[in-house]
């Protein structure tokens, strides 16, 4: 029997709300929720209902997506740039007064926040590149008179800040020519930077916050093993002393008390996230809320006195559901659901399953069937995760439910290069772009094929970003595998890809040349990984989409491909959409592309 069909709306439609967090003082509570259609920030006592809030910004572009409350509990900060070209402004919410002002004005340039503490109210720590467009400095912003001073002046080298509790810019993050790094610490201000830790181009290694007393850094490092740990270092002789490590991934998500900043719990993630908690005083809480989740559970927000907690429920089979979770009582009060409608819907189970690749490594990936029909000779759909180092993770997925509820299976696959697998399975995927990385997605396939899941003569692969990549190197480099392929603003050229980086990633363009290719010595080499340059061998067709303003991929790669395959006579539809980015913030502009990609996916599977 087949699923009721889901109407797009409900899946790539704005939410109804989300993003719920507690002020400060634990009094209010944020959101977002569209106002007039686009998502805004709205504000309501903790101990009301929902109902009773009240939007206090008025956005009508791309809409409001990331933001955190100021600990002058008079204010909320927020991010927003312009039709995605990704130079985020920080502005400021007065909620008394309901006026908003933009802390960081300066055309052209990119703001990131890095630090707030409840002893300093009015005052926070940001990163722009003002100065050069090319380097973030720290900058000090007072929230009363919204002046900001320069504090902390990057050398030309470094990639991020951290500060410590009293908000100075203590460590920093640096890029070496070789591709590896170094961490950097000192003591105040005025002190001159020190070298701490450095690693070579196989290790990742990051900070994750100082000690409440200063004296310390959390470090993550695989420097001495295949997956990260996570370290407690001094930060006066860099000596360190292990506090978790799983041996099969890395370290996932971690828990720092709000203002003491000890740390309470680790998460790991081989298949689903799983809690270690550190802290004994967070023990029964931690038996509470997996209680209360019918997914996997992740503490979003918390008060600075610690008494109320966020919680987010990730579920597989429903949209995210946030709680409000009372330390004292241990009693969990329901907040929303993000999309409530689609509760009165069957949705597909996301099933992880391993894979063995042609060379023996193993593939962790998510399998999604339509519910209520029989897992034989389906039509199938490759999702293939951007990044290309990030990775895919279990729960709700509006695309996986899209497709399964079309009556399609789909298979998002960790390949080669995905993070979080140890830095083996990271590096296994340098320099394979085009080649081992795409033998895994034809390996999952076959896969899916031989389970007796998947029609070999319908199969799609689809993406954005790498995964759009993936999807044109795919049609180019494996035509036989796929029956149609769908490319979300990917890449087709990549010599153009990274001569086109943005200033800001220039500190980076030697990971690049060691994990995907030299631009200046082997610009050959690039070009025989990129679809491009093989476009005569393309023989199904394409769907391809892109923003006008996308700062990392720009709109050239799509349309020198898209003019190649029209001038060979293959079938290629284009959408060009003038006011997004990277990815399709605009509601009418994801479900534009989602009707496109559906009719087309339908003709062709």
């Amino acid at each position: 029997m087949n699923p009721k069909r889901i109407p797009l709306p409900l899946l790539f439609g704005n939410p109804v709300k989300a993003s719920p967090k507690i002020s400060p003082d634990g009094k209010r509570l944020a959101f977002l929720a569209p106002d007039e259609g686009v998502l805004n920030l709205w504000v309501m006592d903790a101990a009301a209902d929902p109902s009773a809030a009240k939007p206090v910004t008025r956005d009508r572009g791309r809409g409001v997506r990331s933001y955190f409350w100021a600990e002058d509990r008079r204010s909320l900060i927020y991010l927003q740039d312009k039709d995605g070209d990704e130079n985020w402004h920080l502005h400021q919410v007065e909620l008394e007064t309901a006026t908003t002002r933009d802390l960081t004005p300066h055309p052209g340039t990119q703001a990131h926040i890095l630090a707030t503490d409840p002893k300093f109210p009015d005052v926070l720590l940001a990163s722009m590149n003002l100065r050069d467009k090319r380097l973030h400095d720290v900058y000090r912003i007072d929230l009363r008179s919204g002046k900001a001073s320069l504090t902390a002046e990057n050398p030309g080298d470094v990639i991020g800040w951290l500060a410590d509790a009293e908000l100075r810019p203590r460590a920093a993050k640096a890029s070496l020519p070789n591709g590896g790094g170094e961490l950097r610490v000192r003591d105040d201000d005025s002190s001159p930077w020190r070298a701490l830790l450095r690693w070579g181009p196989d290790d990742t290694v990051g900070a994750h916050g100082f000690t409440g007393d200063g004296k310390g850094l959390y470090v993550e490092s695989d420097i001495d093993g295949d997956t990260t740990a996570l370290l407690e270092m001094n930060a006066a002789t860099g000596s360190a002393r292990e506090l978790f490590r799983h041996p099969q991934v890395d370290v996932g998500p971690v828990l720092l008390h709000p203002t003491t900043y000890a740390l309470q719990a680790v998460g790991h993630e081989l298949e689903r996230l799983r809690w270690e908690v550190l802290d004994p005083a967070l023990g029964d809480d931690f038996k509470a809320l997996e209680n209360l989740a019918e997914g996997d559970f992740y503490i979003v927000g918390r008060d600075d006195g610690d008494r109320v907690w966020v919680v987010l429920d990730q579920s597989d089979r429903r949209p995210a559901r946030y709680f409000l979770y009372d330390r004292e009582t241990r009693k969990s009060k329901f907040l929303f659901s993000t999309r409530p409608a689609l509760e009165d819907y069957a949705l597909a189970e996301m099933r992880p399953v391993a894979i063995r690749a042609r060379d023996g490594l193993t593939l962790r990936a998510y399998l999604s069937l339509p519910p209520g029909v029989p897992a034989r000779g389906l039509p199938l759909v490759l999702n293939v995760h951007g990044g290309p180092w990030v990775r895919d993770r279990w729960g709700y997925n509006p695309e996986a439910q899209w497709l399964a509820n079309r009556g399609w299976a789909v298979l998002q696959v960790n390949y080669r290069g995905s993070t979080g697998y140890g830095k083996k399975f990271l590096h296994a995927g340098d320099r394979e772009w085009g080649a081992k990385m795409q033998d895994d997605l034809t390996d999952a396939v076959r896969w899916a094929v031989a389970e007796g899941i998947a029609d070999p003569r319908r199969v799609a692969i689809y993406g954005g970003s790498y995964g759009g990549y993936a999807a044109l190197a795919g049609a180019a480099f494996t035509p036989d595998v796929y029956a149609c392929a769908v490319d979300i603003v990917g890449p087709s050229n990549l010599e153009t890809l990274i001569r086109s980086i943005p200033p800001y990633w220039e500190p980076l363009k030697r990971e690049f040349a060691l994990r995907v290719g030299d631009v200046d010595k082997e610009p050959g080499f690039l070009r025989s990984r990129s679809p491009l340059f093989a476009v005569d061998r393309i023989r199904i067709p394409l769907l391809i989409a892109q923003g006008a303003n996308d700062p990392r991929v720009k709109q050239a790669e799509s349309e020198q491909i898209v003019a190649a395959l029209r001038a060979g006579g293959r079938e290629v539809e284009y959408l060009l959409f003038p006011d997004e980015g990277h990815g399709f913030a605009r509601p009418e502009n994801r479900l534009r592309f989602h009707e496109k990609a559906e009719t087309f996916l339908a003709k062709h599977l």
